[in-house]
């Protein structure tokens, strides 16, 4: 049975309960921080991202950040800034932004649900899965950047191809 079918029957589904019920299917880390917030540690590989996900009614917005942590020398940070974008312009249901001062890369994107609509248990499997594949694409591009001193454009030869693994 698809995880989908559980919740066929539901009158008042609640975004935050399906992803609950991904996260112990997949048996990922997770505390189910307030009734509109849930977050998770999924296993990567190059490392273990930090997922939140954080259902908005004033909007009818289901937000998912990815972050890991990233300290670059602060004199690598235009260069970070010029990878950013060449690496947002290859991101289609998403984008990246460093943040500064606490210091993590963070993918971002917002599942708008507007006129009472559900999103699917396949659909949130489907939008976790896509900002571990692009964090894992695009982490060692980072890495050259930030502490391999390449430019940015050749630090983008290594994210050429679609990472491939499973979140």
């Amino acid at each position: 049975m698809a995880l989908s079918e559980d919740f066929l029957y539901a009158d008042d589904l609640h975004p935050i309960d399906v992803v609950e019920t991904l996260a112990e299917a997949h048996d990922w880390d997770f505390d189910r921080v307030t009734d509109d917030q849930i977050a998770m540690a999924v296993e990567g590989q190059w490392r273990t991202y930090s997922i939140t996900l954080a259902w908005s009614p004033v909007d009818e917005t289901l937000r998912l950040i990815s972050t890991f942590e990233m300290d670059p020398p602060a004199e690598r940070e235009s260069e970070l800034y010029d990878l950013l974008n060449r690496v947002n312009d290859q991101c289609w249901t998403g984008a990246f932004t460093f943040w500064n001062e606490q210091k993590l890369m963070v993918w971002r994107y917002g599942l708008v649900l507007s006129g009472g609509q559900v999103a699917s248990a396949d659909q949130i499997d489907r939008l976790i899965g896509a900002a571990v594949v692009a964090s894992e694409r695009f982490y060692p591009a980072f890495q050259l950047v930030a502490w391999g001193d390449q430019k940015a454009a050749r630090a983008m030869d290594v994210a050429i191809a679609e990472a491939y693994g499973r979140a």
